[in-house]
């Protein structure tokens, strides 16, 4: 200390450090305000800024208002770089932060907009945050004075070490970047994998992919698994399909009125059912002369995966319908049965005996 510590110099201290504080708070007041102008904007970037920064601007008004107290204090030279050196770790440790949530963000509205659905893929967002936050580090270390070359250095012969002992998360971690990089599955995708797991992909993360089931049961799938099975993705590269009904009519039908009154009630299901195609054009296929019916297919455009099921629902109630209105048969499968006059089989649990005088017969 050059000299002894004044009336003075505490008054100017406590002033810069009470104009920083004030400074803080009238700052991060405006940045709520930018906030909520912000949230009427489209762009959901401009949030994730604005919220960011809600932390950072008022972190570095108190640490300007901190270094200008310790700038007009009579500090040695080296109090005064200690102090220095420690509000300068201090900002850039709050910007590294602030950083890391705005990147982050955005990567996560960039996902966002690009599926489509409520749900993100985090490994990108978890691997911009780790590399965000691991460059601060090192630059906070080196503001500090703390040499990083010797840490990067053993971080480089150790890292061979950690690869062997995390072979599976790092293979899930690549497999991972590999599916959303090759874009054949993305969150909000309905798969369904050769051993029997399906459902809506919620999220892609560094270690597995969850899936929920129609049950809305959430299904926790590897991402080495996922990369590596058999698997079908119904929502690519379209999301609307065909799905198929089978029908079937008796022999005595009028084959051209079942087909102009399937297709009418199928272009009327797609007309007026949520989720169908209202451009399908109608397909009725008739392929089989089975037993007791003449069998066809009845071809529904649907608007993804989900909606079968309603769609199904209402063409079957539909169809009947029209079908009893036209007198259209739909037979139940008939059977007959011939019995031979002269031999009756015998009671339950009594051997079969033969009237000795018919003659034996000959198989």
């Amino acid at each position: 200390m050059t000299r002894a510590l004044t009336l003075h110099d505490w008054m100017v201290a406590g002033v810069a450090v009470v104009a920083g504080i004030a400074a803080g708070l009238l700052l991060r007041a405006l940045l709520r305000w930018l906030g909520v102008r912000a949230s009427r904007t489209r762009w959901s970037g401009d949030d994730v800024i604005v919220d960011a920064l809600r932390t950072l601007v008022p972190c570095a008004a108190i640490t300007a208002g901190l270094a200008a107290a310790a700038g007009a204090l009579p500090l040695t030279p080296r109090t005064g770089r200690n102090v220095t050196m420690t509000l300068t770790a201090l900002l850039i440790l709050a910007a590294t932060l602030t950083a890391a949530r705005v990147v982050t963000g955005l990567v996560r509205s960039v996902a966002q907009s690009r599926s489509g659905v409520a749900g993100s893929a985090t490994i990108f967002v978890n691997i911009t945050r780790v590399v965000v936050l691991a460059m601060g580090f090192l630059v906070v270390l080196q503001t500090l004075g703390i040499s990083i070359a010797p840490l990067l250095t053993a971080l480089g012969v150790g890292g061979l070490a950690v690869a062997l002992a995390l072979q599976d998360t790092l293979a899930n971690l690549f497999a991972g970047v590999h599916i959303l990089a090759a874009k054949t599955v993305q969150p909000g995708d309905y798969i369904q994998l050769s051993s029997g797991e399906e459902g809506y992909v919620v999220d892609i993360n560094w270690r597995n992919t969850v899936v929920r089931s129609l049950s809305n049961n959430l299904v926790i799938i590897p991402n080495a698994q996922l990369a590596s099975t058999n698997m079908t993705n119904f929502s690519r590269p379209e999301q609307e399909l065909s799905i198929t009904v089978q029908v079937g009519v008796s022999y005595d039908s009028d084959l051209e009125q079942v087909e102009r009154v399937t297709a009418e009630v199928v272009d009327e299901v797609m007309k007026e059912i949520t989720g169908a195609v209202p451009d399908h054009e109608a397909a009725i296929r008739f392929h089989t002369f089975g037993d007791s019916r003449i069998s066809f297919t009845v071809i529904l455009g649907v608007g993804e995966f989900s909606d079968q099921y309603r769609i199904k629902h209402e063409f079957i109630k539909r169809l009947h319908q029209r079908y009893r209105a036209e007198g259209i048969r739909v037979p139940a499968p008939a059977r007959t049965v011939t019995v031979q006059q002269g031999e009756l089989p015998p009671p339950l649990g009594i051997p079969h005996q033969r009237d000795a005088s018919m003659p034996p017969r000959v198989h």
